[in-house]
């Protein structure tokens, strides 16, 4: 998925029609997320997909501080893996895109991408955990959670 412009619309369109349903979620670059140079750093790419995942679950009507207290369980990072193609600077409209590749017993596989007026920033794969929050132990995804993350997410802001 590293096309661009309208071959890349074109994509997302057959994508939602026939396969992973793709969540996407603007963010604004902002001074605190540039380096020296001008640029957005490029950990903050990971804060940027976090940011989009969290909104995914959002629109999925999991709210993942409820999930702590009433089933003791949280989702944490245990993978990741980001492919760097292009810069953002400050004041840019970053779209991260978002979809699951694999939705497991107890992780998630999510793949992303930053994108900016059709042009790839930044792409990754990251697998998020469940865990039991007392003790960190991997623990099996609530059921209602993977039936609101196989259902998909209510709205998708483009």
């Amino acid at each position: 998925m590293s096309s661009s412009g309208p071959q890349r619309a074109t994509e997302q369109a057959t994508e939602r029609a026939n396969g992973p349903q793709i969540f996407d979620w603007p963010i604004r670059v902002y001074y605190e997320d540039t380096d020296a140079g001008g640029i957005v750093f490029y950990a903050n790419y990971l804060k940027f997909f976090e940011r989009a995942r969290t909104e995914w679950l959002r629109a999925c009507g999991i709210d993942q501080q409820k999930l702590i207290e009433s089933d003791g369980v949280v989702f944490v990072v245990k993978r990741t893996a980001v492919d760097y193609s292009a810069p953002a600077r400050l004041d840019d409209v970053v779209r991260v895109a978002s979809r699951i590749e694999r939705l497991g017993r107890a992780s998630v596989d999510f793949h992303q991408e930053a994108w900016r007026d059709g042009v790839l920033l930044a792409a990754g794969d990251i697998r998020v955990a469940s865990v039991d929050h007392a003790s960190f132990r991997p623990t099996g995804i609530p059921k209602a959670v993977l039936e609101g993350l196989k259902r998909g997410p209510a709205v998708s802001r483009a």
